[in-house]
């Protein structure tokens, strides 16, 4: 129980960081997951991500606050609680973000983050099946493909985006990220290639790596203000093991700032009410806190969607054979299909909102489809001025934060908002989308477009999560920054933060594949230190 570097978590980054770091041989190193095997069927079936959120055996199942920009209204976070993080259970979708994002984290202060210092990890990263080129990776462990299922509903909205005066991009994560397309996912072969499967399944049999699952670590311990080890808890037993070079810590925007404020660094006053020792005094640590909020306007329409192609046993079993034969078909489906990254305003220098469009419907996710034909595009705001934080509700790290998003709390977040509404309604009358919406289901077409209060009301009554909490371990030079540009922990010695809590601003995108960069840029740092 003596090791070099402890990396916590097994996540979209904890599996880069255990594979880089064991990969010379040199160095002993323990990864510690608090959840279990990725063993479980659905989690590689492309679509079983409806199989995965939600589920306690693979989802921790965190709730917000009720949230005032909502309504009042608490609504899920999911996060992945087994090896993979969440990129065993989310959507499959990979998105760089934009060059301006990185640019803008270097702007702030954090040398070696910008565009031209990220591209080459994004590319040493992936595997990208068009191969590689002076933007895209070719022999990367991470695959990433272009989505092999095609619906009418969708190519109609791409289309019907082009004749509103879109741009069509083949490649959102190249030169431009501006336009319409299809989604490009991280799949192998039809099936699901997470985080675990690209970076851990590949190094699990390395005997300087030790893998530790449904050991949930407790604290981390400090000598003074150096880290030594940490204190886990495993089968209901207290396990403790000791770090001679590192601990780099990679639980999440959610539990990695948890831990380190029951480990002693963060707000002073918040961790002295609730009886903690303030090892150093952060006030950062648990602030910043980032997501997309996605709005979800949903179109009957008089073409076949999944919602009535699944809505019986037979149909579902013609759909399971296919996939077992030939890997395709709606079990090899990501989460959406198409997307758009698009301007609200011709002024703007970048897109600042996405959609992701989906050949189904529900009145919220997670429930059943609706039982007609509709599909739904779903948009979000990329770059909300909004920001949440997490409050401890105890000192120990088996009782969840009390999460507040803060969601719509500033006038340009709402205005981005609505015109996404109002963009995705534009589209939705444009040939030849509009031969076969029928019906706008939601918000309605009782709704006009310039009623701008009703169309920001039903937002906040409706919208939700689109799944990318960040933020709260930010990076930077400023007084709330809780990490250096090398992600190493302020105030502290042996302590590192990876993964989407140290983004000082969230990227324009969806965020996995950001934090599996995330990954490889820490790998390097650290090895560069150990040296």
């Amino acid at each position: 129980m003596d090791f070099d570097f402890i990396v916590i978590g097994a996540g979209s980054a904890g599996c880069v960081l255990a594979n880089r770091l064991s990969a010379s041989g040199t160095y002993s190193v323990a990864l510690v997951e608090a959840g279990g095997k990725d063993t479980y069927p659905w989690i590689h079936i492309p679509v079983g991500y409806f199989k995965t959120m939600g589920n306690p055996k693979t989802d921790w199942g965190y709730m917000t606050e009720p949230d005032p920009g909502l309504n009042g209204r608490a609504i899920k976070w999911p996060r992945g609680k087994v090896l993979g993080g969440s990129s065993s259970i989310n959507g499959l979708l990979y998105v760089r973000g934009q060059a301006q994002d990185y640019d803008g984290w270097r702007q702030l202060g954090n040398t070696g983050w910008a565009w031209e210092d990220v591209l080459p990890l994004f590319k040493r990263a992936e595997s990208f099946e068009r191969g590689g080129s002076d933007i895209r990776g070719g022999d990367g462990p991470l695959s990433v493909s272009d989505t092999t299922v095609t619906r009418k509903v969708v190519d109609h909205w791409v289309e019907a985006a082009v004749n509103a005066g879109y741009p069509e991009n083949p490649d959102y994560n190249g030169v431009n990220q501006e336009g319409v397309g299809l989604f490009q996912l991280t799949t192998r072969n039809g099936r699901r290639c997470s985080s675990a499967v690209a970076y851990l399944n590949p190094a699990k049999s390395r005997s300087n790596l030790t893998v530790f699952t449904k050991t949930a670590v407790e604290k981390i311990t400090f000598d003074g203000k150096r880290a030594t080890g940490i204190v886990a808890n495993r089968d209901g037993q207290t396990v403790t093991m000791t770090a001679r070079r590192e601990i780099i810590v990679s639980a999440g925007a959610l539990a990695s700032p948890q831990l380190l404020m029951v480990s002693g660094i963060g707000p002073g006053d918040q961790l002295r009410q609730h009886g903690i020792d303030v090892l150093h005094e952060s006030e950062g640590v648990g602030q910043n806190l980032q997501d997309h909020l996605q709005a979800r306007p949903v179109y009957k329409c008089c073409v076949s969607t999944i919602n009535t192609e699944i809505n019986n046993i037979f149909k579902q079993g013609l759909i399971a054979l296919r996939y077992a034969a030939t890997r395709s078909g709606p079990m090899a489906m990501a989460a959406s299909l198409g997307t758009g990254f698009l301007k609200t305003r011709e002024d703007l220098e970048a897109p600042d909102i996405q959609f992701h469009v989906q050949p189904f419907s529900t009145d919220t996710l997670g429930t059943e489809a609706h039982s007609f034909d509709a599909f739904t595009a779903s948009v979000l705001q990329l770059r909300p001025e909004s920001a949440g934080h997490l409050e401890l509700s105890s000192p120990h790290m088996r009782d969840y934060p009390k999460i507040h998003p803060n969601y719509l709390a500033t006038k340009t977040d709402c205005d981005t908002l609505v015109e996404g509404i109002r963009v995705a309604r534009r589209i939705s009358r444009q040939s030849p989308l509009s031969g076969i919406v029928t019906e706008e289901h939601a918000p309605g077409a009782q709704m006009p477009d310039d009623d701008y209060d009703a169309i920001l009301n039903w937002a906040r009554d409706t919208a939700t999560t689109i799944y990318h909490p960040t933020g709260t371990c930010k990076m930077g030079q400023d007084g709330m920054a809780v990490v250096d540009e090398r992600l190493r922990v302020r105030g502290v010695e042996g302590v590192r933060v990876a993964d989407a809590s140290i983004m000082p601003m969230i990227v324009s995108g969806n965020t996995n594949a950001p934090c599996i960069m995330i990954g490889e840029k820490a790998s390097d740092l650290v090895l560069e230190d150990a040296r």
